[in-house]
């Protein structure tokens, strides 16, 4: 049993377990308001209605009531899928009863050296599947899909090298931005592919901000200052790193300008988004370790995602088609939580970010605009309206999810309150 106001659970103890219980949460990547909102349920379900929270982005302050002791723990890195998991089932156990407050702390400090599902020559084949499935959908072209794959494995050697080299981990955003750019580019020069600006953006989709800032838009739109412009401006600086490396990959292959467009290329058909859709939900599971009875649900997620996006850009372009994206993948995780209440929210919703890829728009711009600076103004401006849209789609679908999850609960206490 967990402990209750009767048991008079011990203040230090209870600190502990709600800082390090938002810890793990902030480095899931969850906006703030979010991880202030879940901390206080476990802190109100232990016996403590009247605690304090204050999350940011870097670490989170916990105290039991105003003027009382204070405990602060930094956050360092981020959590695989399987860890994200793993958080919200420790809450779930925690809430219901099966877990005691120095169980679910014992679990949630031996999170991070929990040693991945997979050993690291599946999972590096996971991030070439993923970046294969992303340019399956984004630049859907056979020589473009090849190179991908190529600019893939030379990220995964950079990533793996990184995990050693502090200079090269400092360097990544650039170094790979950089290497990837060069491959695609003397592609271009040598008349093998087209479109090779968003040919280079599948094999760096995943170290791509783009998720970062989408947030940084959301803690600034409820109100969450300091964690929002702290995140943009970092999203951004890793933003501009990654442009850094495509502008000196370009200056150094003498690329024209003419061909750094936002061409899009569609030679495979119309069966190249499934493929696409697939890869990436295989390359997910081998790359983030989650559990395969979350494998059909983040699927699931990807789909809706997928389509609401693909309906909108085709109905009105790609700021509707965002917002409509980010909608369907937030109310779709919503949905899945709500049939399956272990199954994590933020697990199976994360991955469509990697469709949404604003982070790679974001790079396609900036690129343009050091490289043609006279017109590139507008791509600027498009997507702005791009990481807004996904913003107000998460904004829109989590309040929706909330008032349904209220509506429900009130609709089950009426037969109690009337019997």
């Amino acid at each position: 049993m967990t402990a209750s106001p009767d048991a008079a659970p011990d203040h230090l103890q209870v600190r502990r377990l709600l800082v390090h219980f938002g810890a793990a949460m902030v480095a899931t990547g969850q906006p703030v308001s979010d991880i202030e909102d879940e901390v206080l349920e476990v802190a109100a379900h232990v016996g403590f209605p009247d605690a304090q929270v204050a999350a940011a982005p870097t670490g989170v302050t916990v105290t039991l009531g105003s003027g009382e002791p204070s405990t602060f723990e930094a956050v360092q890195g981020s959590l695989r899928l399987d860890q994200a998991a793993e958080v919200r089932t420790i809450r779930y156990r925690l809430l219901r009863g099966s877990l005691t407050l120095d169980q679910a702390v014992d679990q949630l400090l031996a999170l991070s050296s929990r040693p991945p599902r997979y050993p690291p020559w599946l999972a590096n084949l996971g991030w070439v599947g993923i970046s294969a499935g992303i340019a399956f959908i984004l630049q859907p072209g056979w020589p473009n899909v090849a190179f991908s794959v190529v600019g893939a494995v030379v990220v995964v050697v950079l990533v793996r090298v990184s995990a050693r080299v502090r200079l090269v981990s400092t360097l990544l955003p650039t170094l790979a931005a950089f290497a990837v750019a060069c491959l695609v580019f003397a592609g271009a020069e040598a008349g093998w592919l087209d479109g090779p600006l968003r040919t280079l953006l599948p094999p760096l989709a995943v170290l791509l901000p783009g998720a970062l800032i989408v947030t940084a838009m959301s803690e600034l739109a409820t109100g969450d200052m300091v964690a929002g412009a702290s995140r943009l401006v970092f999203g951004t600086v890793q933003l501009l790193l990654f442009t850094l490396g495509v502008v000196a990959a370009a200056r150094l292959v003498d690329l024209p300008a003419e061909q750094l467009t936002n061409l899009r290329v569609d030679t495979i058909g119309w069966w190249a988004a499934p493929l696409g859709l697939a890869l990436i939900t295989v390359g997910i599971g081998l790359l983030e370790s989650p559990s395969l009875r979350l494998l059909p649900w983040i699927a699931l997620v990807l789909v809706l995602a997928f389509v609401a996006q693909s309906a909108g850009q085709a109905w009105s372009g790609p700021v509707l088609g965002s917002f409509l994206g980010a909608l369907a993948a937030s109310l779709g995780a919503s949905a899945v939580e709500g049939l399956r209440p272990t199954l994590p929210r933020l697990v199976v919703f994360l991955p469509a970010f990697w469709l949404l890829v604003p982070g790679s728009l974001g790079l396609v711009s900036t690129t343009q605009l050091a490289v043609r600076a006279g017109g590139s103004a507008d791509t600027l401006t498009g997507v702005l309206g791009v990481v807004s849209g996904i913003a107000l789609g998460l904004l829109v679908g989590s309040a929706i999810a909330q008032s349904v999850r209220d509506a429900v609960r009130r609709a089950r206490r009426r037969p109690l309150l009337t019997r």
